[in-house]
């Protein structure tokens, strides 16, 4: 077998036993039974991801991932492709909205060039798993080869076999690179088989006119390239990004070493949406941590089945929704472990 597909065939189902065990805990506490909602079932879940009946989220890694598109070309961003580079630069400071949530909720960053257009400056906390200088034009063409997407991917999933032995309990995902809404629609569009017209949002907020142009992008990327809506690895090769492919492989890894992962928005939830096509057991791994303002967004999360925790009109990415949902998760595991039960507190329980 590949590498890839022995990543793929290492990941487990969910722990049935421990989820059973963190159930009947939830159902003793000191509450009503199902009071405290979703809370109680994102902590079982966990639990049957991690196989630890109460797991205790201590090391939290947003995982932010960049690069360039060719796409840029066709006007489809109100940004320009330099500013991939120089928002990298502003994470590595610390001064960007996932550094400010990430120190709010304990959590590290960790950024990686996977494939943005230019060298940057070296930095000791910068990852560099470039797979080319930015990908080809989808709207002319395929957005790089079968062998640079399965590159992407293992690349991905290698960055999370090294933060392991630093300490990850929770990852979250996490982008930067400007264009990339527009292959995450023609994903979606592929995958889903919504229309690029029901897809395709503003991205960084594009007018009238861009948008138009930008839904037309994608229906041509789709008519030139003729995806696999089956053939995960032949969409993310023909209409994806390498960032998108890097958190392919960063879900897919988690999953094998049953870490729960944390979807952020748009392009997170497009680079799930691939990694679940690949390996449809890793749906049971993800927590859609919030629904994006983008449009198309609510369709990629109908055709998962997920609900999403938050949804506050966030459509910025780089993890932002991402993490600001992983203290909820924190917080919901806290709950199973830390209250106590009915016994414990010398408290009646309910008549029945």
């Amino acid at each position: 077998m590949s590498q890839l597909e022995d990543l793929i065939a290492s990941i487990p189902p969910l722990d049935a036993a421990a989820m059973k065990e963190a159930q009947t805990r939830q159902d003793t506490l000191t509450k009503p039974q199902g009071s405290l909602g979703r809370l109680e079932h994102l902590s079982v879940q966990v639990a049957g991801i991690t196989g630890v009946p109460r797991p205790r989220l201590k090391h939290k890694v947003i995982l932010t991932m960049a690069g360039d598109h060719g796409v840029v070309a066709e006007g489809v961003s109100a940004y320009p492709q330099e500013v991939t580079a120089q928002m990298v630069y502003n994470f590595l400071r610390g001064g960007a909205a996932i550094n400010v949530l990430a120190r709010h909720v304990g959590a590290r960053v960790v950024v990686v060039d996977m494939g943005v257009a230019v060298d940057l400056t070296p930095h000791p906390n910068l990852i560099v798993k470039k797979i080319g200088y930015g990908t080809e034009n989808i709207a002319q063409g395929p957005a790089m080869t079968r062998e640079q997407a399965i590159q992407s991917i293992l690349a991905g999933a290698a960055v999370v076999e090294a933060e392991l032995a630093k300490g990850l309990d929770i990852l979250g995902t996490g982008d930067m690179g400007i264009g990339n809404t527009t292959p995450s629609a023609a994903i979606a569009a592929a995958i889903t088989a919504h229309s690029p017209g029901e897809i395709v949002g503003r991205g960084t907020g594009v007018d009238n006119a861009a948008l138009f142009r930008k839904i037309s992008v994608v229906q041509q990327a789709l008519r030139v390239n003729r995806p696999d809506p089956l053939d995960g690895i032949d969409i993310l090769s023909k209409v994806g990004g390498f960032e998108i492919g890097g958190l392919v492989g960063a879900i897919l890894a988690a999953a094998a070493h049953r870490r729960p992962v944390v979807v952020d928005g748009f392009i997170s939830t497009a680079a799930a949406l691939i990694a679940v096509t690949l390996a449809p057991m890793v749906r049971s791994y993800l927590i859609i941590g919030h629904r994006s303002q983008e449009r198309g967004h609510r369709l990629m999360l109908d055709w998962l089945g997920i609900k999403p925790v938050l949804d506050l009109d966030l459509r910025l990415g780089e993890g932002t929704g991402a993490v600001l949902a992983m203290s909820i998760v924190d917080a919901a595991c806290k709950i199973l472990d830390e209250m106590a039960t009915f016994s414990e507190a010398g408290v009646t329980e309910r008549d029945t």
